[in-house]
């Protein structure tokens, strides 16, 4: 399950996503605000980021306006990867060497089909199992 969480700013960028993950058939759970009034995106990543480590869901989707904020506020946790991705490359590349548990996004930066195609990108790619990316892996969560 994948746990989904926006301030206002990404709202509206959140709604794209959970129908498209609707479409895909993957479930969700979501955690963000249910209008686009501003309010104080920390709350919603360390709600996502608590239910990544508790199990309650294997991964985590985030939004605020820039993407930056949230971000940060999610890294905040021992055992939190959140990657700031707005290109398909980098949501790749994340997966693979960073094994990124959680995905930001910016509302205010990127499209949705931009962002769709973010989403699929992230959650089809695994982690490569790279002897030198578990090791740096380790070396972040240590």
């Amino acid at each position: 399950m994948i746990a989904l969480g926006c301030d206002g700013a990404g709202f509206e960028l959140m709604q794209a996503i959970k129908a498209h993950l609707s479409q895909r058939g993957v479930a969700y759970k979501d955690f963000g605000v249910g209008s686009d009034a501003p309010c104080d995106y920390p709350v919603y990543a360390q709600m996502v980021a608590k239910v990544i480590l508790s199990g309650e869901c294997e991964k985590g989707i985030v939004i605020c306006g820039t993407g930056i904020g949230i971000s940060i506020a999610a890294n905040r946790f021992n055992g939190i990867r959140c990657a700031l991705c707005h290109d398909v490359f980098s949501a790749k590349s994340t997966r693979l060497h960073n094994d990124a548990n959680m995905l930001a996004m910016g509302g205010r930066v990127i499209g949705k089909g931009l962002a769709c195609e973010i989403v699929d990108a992230w959650l089809d790619t695994g982690f490569s199992h790279e002897e030198r990316h578990a090791r740096r892996i380790s070396m972040i969560d240590n």
